[in-house]
């Protein structure tokens, strides 16, 4: 006999709890757990320690897209520790309060999609499921370190140019910081605006229709490329902050750029293609990423 499915009130309300739990790791860790003079390294040892708490919530929920919010709501966590640990508190740094505008910005819009989107727990990214199914008995060990401990710390290396900022408090701004706020929050309008698009279309889509509308039809993922470009004006505002260390403090957003083109877009575009019929024809005339006018379809 089936279970009854659970609303999606009801599951928001699990997941929320799995959040709390794994939040109360982390800072139980970060006020009493060992000290290591570090305070990127006693963030990251709490970052994995509320992945963990994540994951072990996601097997306990047999949803891994439990994980999906995990992704937004650590940097906030993040920053704010990260605010609160220095010495002085950089609260009257104008780069450190455009900063902690841009993530928060950031981070609300993409919860509130993931809440917003996300149907309750009787619904799983086709993506995990996909990846177990193929790893046999590796499936746990598969699901814990590419659904779970890979994005945990792709994002952790995306979090270390906003480190460098929140520890060195009191340098002049300059025309750096500027593009970093614009692009921020530039890339979170056009996630909300590309989200927006893609909500309309899916209520009024026809069988094996693709989106070429607004956005997309400009980029055929445009949300992708919000994504990773929110991530290089962090990595900005870290040069402006460090300008010698421009060199690592990229490699966080290089990371995700990667990330994106190697794995989430060519499993996206590999399954349009195979349910999509049209698929092929956006392909050639609309680009992959960065937003571009259409190319003309050939003759």
């Amino acid at each position: 006999m089936n279970e009854p499915r659970l609303s999606k009130a009801a599951s928001l309300i699990r997941v929320t709890v799995v959040y709390v739990v794994a939040l109360a790791v982390a800072t139980v860790w970060l006020l009493v757990g060992p000290d290591t003079d570090h305070l990127w390294l006693d963030a990251f040892i709490a970052d994995l320690m509320a992945t963990v708490v994540v994951w072990f919530g996601s097997r306990v929920l047999h949803n891994s897209s439990c994980y999906d919010p995990y992704w937004s709501v650590l940097p906030p966590y993040l920053a704010v520790y990260w605010l609160l640990a220095s010495d002085p508190v950089g609260l009257d740094d104008t780069r450190t309060v455009l900063l902690l505008v841009v993530i928060w910005v950031w981070a609300i819009r993409l919860t509130a999609n993931w809440i917003q989107d996300w149907p309750g727990l009787h619904h799983e990214d086709w993506r995990y499921i996909m990846l177990r199914e193929n790893s046999g008995r590796a499936a746990l060990l598969v699901d814990f370190s590419a659904v779970h401990l890979f994005p945990t710390l792709v994002v952790f290396a995306g979090m270390i140019p906003a480190y460098a900022v929140l520890q060195r408090p009191g340098k002049d701004l300059n025309a750096l910081d500027i593009v970093a706020t614009i692009i921020g929050v530039g890339a979170a309008l056009l996630q909300f605006v590309s989200d927006a698009q893609m909500r309309r279309f899916i209520r009024n889509r026809q069988p094996g229709q693709a989106m070429d509308q607004g956005l997309w039809a400009w980029s055929r993922h445009p949300n992708y490329f919000g994504e990773i470009a929110f991530w290089y004006a962090l990595a900005l505002f870290g040069i402006a902050a460090a300008p010698s260390d421009w060199w690592w403090l990229l490699l966080g957003a290089i990371a995700m750029t990667a990330m994106f083109l190697g794995a989430s877009i060519p499993m996206m575009e590999k399954r349009s293609l195979e349910r999509r019929p049209t698929y092929q024809e956006i392909i050639d005339r609309v680009s992959m990423l960065v937003p571009l006018p259409p190319r003309r379809p050939k003759a």
